[in-house]
């Protein structure tokens, strides 16, 4: 989907109290656009991991004597030190030829592994200590490798899809020599929550994969400007009302060398999701869904000979139904399976049987359940993080199996992220709230351990920080929308400050929420710092509020969104030091979109614009999301007609500037070419700036020119 693409200017809520200016530094520019990840990071947790099967907790600690891998177990909080750069260093290479500790991950309860370049290095823990040995070579072109706790590794070259087997055995799994049928990588263009292409069995005994030819769809040619002369890559774009690509999912099993496909069957332009094994290895389920995204099936494949069982249940909805999760089944059961639906509104999970019966509804309510941490097994409880005491805010539950009774796990306000031990015994949270920059701790699931192991400390305590009011406002139809209000430091309610409103507003995508910084995003703070007022909101069609709340605009992409927009609109021009002829407004992918449509839709409301990466005409967007939330073309023409922004150019009354990426292979860069051949030949003056090399984000140090560029534009055009 458009937001899983795009890297977004995240935002939380809070109220501060306005900084003192005296002996308080301004941002740089650096510094608002990168300086939360880099100089101005919060200290956190290096490498947090539960060894499966235990109660050790893993992290990575610098000291004065280098880094270090260090256990604790809980509860007693004993802690060891298992293993040292120094100490890696000497027993793989003989000499220092890694700078710091690598990333870490478990094979199982004994052994861990780390990637070195295009090697695999793995170690045995044994007491308090490991033995590394060099474990595996893979090309250097390898990709999606995985490795699985029977110590088989997966991974691709090109679109080929290899196995290695315990004894180092390489299996070349697939064998297509056209690039264009591609083999155990992510498909659909990663919507419907798909990550990954390999799926191993429980075990470890069999090989899933996905199968996808893509041979019928259309080349889109995606240039690479930095050769000379420039070189042109030939990808796979399936757009709106156009030929998709063929998907299957295919077994492998190494014992007998032989690869079945699963008989999903026709049409094949349909969409297969939630890929999971049943614990026993006899059965894969698949949901089926229709290119039109209003049917779902779950079916139940035969492992072994990839023939269709049956369906266990249907979904459908009068719009879209959107399945993103795999089968969570019970520990111990190979019967027993956690479904996730928005069938009533809200994503809750259901507890069905393999036979395709409901037992029960494990949670309910005006909220959306946002992930399946795990089980407490002992309580027999799933732990969860749902939206449940605000959209706002995340917290953690635990969710009663027989009862389905919930009971919240924490104390605090904000947003909680957590990792659960393997039996469900302990969590490692981490949460960040207004005025909480970070604080981690590990917490008893049955009991009420909690231990702090670090509370981070305000990195921008130093600086002019503006005062933030949480503001809540109406739709049309009464739905409350959340949003802040970021006024300039120094702030006198006798002046009158120009304005920059950002937002996203599409679907999968939350900027208000209850997090460190409370801004949201260190630009704002920036751009209060010089002297404006900066405004963001999630209206309809934003993510965490429930089904009714995104599917509000559906086939009217940009109408129902621009509309809550405005009544933000409405209420800054109703605040006394809000200068109304000095409004801006900004947003990147959907919400550049959002913001060349309310310069051109909405004409004279804002004076500038600033649209990053926006889709112009949706017909040219890919097949998955555009027909999700607009049907096709030829089904809805009044809806794609009114979101066509080339047919709307004539109307822009105010300085626009739009920004792409020249190798954008999201929102392609078409998209604002041809937006500027319509302001040729409508006579329209805009204003346009690409980035070399970039896809559909601006990353790393050129992300400073770009948030510069979008800064001078307003202080050009807007002060």
């Amino acid at each position: 989907m458009l937001n899983k693409k795009i890297c977004l200017l995240a935002a939380g809520i809070g109220l501060v109290p306005a900084a003192t200016v005296a002996q308080k530094k301004n941002f740089t520019m650096a510094e608002a656009t990168n300086g939360m990840a880099t100089t101005l990071a919060l200290q956190s947790i290096r490498q947090p991991s539960w060894q499966p099967g235990s109660h050790s907790f893993y992290q990575v600690v610098r000291s004065g004597t280098g880094e270090h891998w260090v256990r604790t177990v809980f509860p007693s909080g004993q802690t060891d030190t298992i293993e040292s750069l120094g100490r890696l260093n000497r027993s793989l290479f003989g000499k220092d030829s890694l700078k710091g500790l690598p990333l870490l991950g478990w094979i199982d309860h004994d052994y861990v592994y780390f990637n070195n370049g295009s090697d695999l290095d793995k170690g045995v823990l044994t007491g308090n200590s490991i033995t590394w040995s060099h474990w595996l070579s893979l090309p250097e072109d390898a990709a999606n490798v995985t490795v699985d706790k029977s110590q088989k590794v997966a991974y691709t070259v090109a679109n080929n899809l290899w196995l290695v087997m315990p004894d180092k055995r390489m299996i070349q799994v697939t064998n297509d020599a056209d690039r264009n049928i591609v083999n155990g990588q992510s498909v659909h263009r990663n919507e419907f929550g798909i990550e990954k292409g390999i799926f191993f069995s429980p075990r470890g005994n069999f090989l899933a994969y996905y199968h996808m030819d893509q041979t019928m769809v259309a080349d889109y040619p995606v240039i690479r400007w930095n050769e000379v002369p420039a070189t042109v890559d030939m990808i796979k774009y399936p757009m709106a009302g156009g030929t998709s690509h063929h998907v299957t999912v295919r077994v492998f099993d190494p014992a007998r060398n032989r690869t079945i496909e699963l008989e999903t069957g026709d049409p094949r332009d349909q969409y297969l999701t939630s890929v999971t094994w049943s614990p026993d290895e006899r059965f894969i389920y698949i949901g089926v869904l229709n290119r039109g995204q209003n049917y779902l099936r779950l079916n139940q494949y035969d492992a072994a000979t990839g023939r269709y069982m049956k369906t266990l249940f249907e979904e459908r909805d009068n719009r879209y139904v959107e399945p993103e999760h795999e089968l969570t089944f019970l520990p111990g059961s190979n019967d027993r399976f956690i479904w996730w639906s928005e069938r009533e509104g809200y994503d809750h999970l259901y507890l069905y049987s393999t036979g395709g019966k409901l037992q029960k509804r494990l949670t309910s309510g005006n909220f959306v359940v946002n992930e399946l941490l795990g089980f407490n097994e002992a309580g027999n409880e799933v732990i969860i993080t749902a939206a449940k005491e605000s959209p706002l805010e995340k917290h953690i539950y635990a969710v009663d199996l027989g009862s389905g009774r919930m009971r919240r796990l924490d104390a605090e306000p904000g947003v909680h992220t957590a990792i659960a031990s393997e039996d469900g015994a302990y969590l490692y949270d981490v949460y960040t709230a207004a005025g909480v920059p970070r604080v981690s701790v590990v917490r008893g699931v049955r009991s009420n351990f909690r231990r702090v192991l670090l509370e981070s400390k305000n990195t921008l305590e130093g600086y002019n920080r503006p005062e933030i009011r949480n503001v809540t406002l109406k739709a049309d139809d009464g739905t409350p929308l959340y949003g802040k209000l970021i006024l300039p430091t120094g702030f006198s309610a006798s002046q009158k400050y120009p304005v920059v409103v950002y937002l996203y507003n599409g679907p999968h995508v939350q900027l208000v929420r209850n997090t460190f910084p409370e801004s949201g995003n260190l630009w704002y703070e920036y751009m209060a710092q010089q002297g404006y007022i900066v405004f963001t909101m999630d209206g309809r069609g934003s993510a965490n509020r429930g089904r009714a709340f995104e599917q509000a605009v559906h086939r009217t992409l940009g109408t129902t969104e621009m509309n809550d927009q405005l009544k933000g609109v409405a209420y800054l021009r109703g605040l006394p030091y809000v200068d109304t002829a000095r409004m801006g407004v900004h947003g990147w992918s959907f919400g550049g979109f959002m913001t060349t449509s309310l310069m051109l839709r909405h004409p004279g409301v804002f004076k500038v614009g600033v649209a990053g990466g926006p889709v112009i005409d949706w017909s040219m967007y890919e097949v998955m999301y555009t027909e999700r939330y607009m049907d096709t073309p030829k089904e809805n023409p009044e809806g794609y007609a009114a979101s066509n922004l080339l047919t709307k150019l004539k109307n822009l009354n105010g300085k626009l500037l739009l920004i792409h990426g020249t190798d954008d292979d999201v929102v392609v860069w078409q998209h604002s070419i041809k937006f500027l051949k319509q302001a040729v030949s409508d006579g329209v003056q805009v204003d346009y700036f690409v980035y070399p090399g970039h896809q559909h984000n601006v990353r790393g140090k050129d992300r400073v020119h770009l948030m510069q560029k979008i800064t001078d534009y307003f202080e050009t055009h807007l002060k």
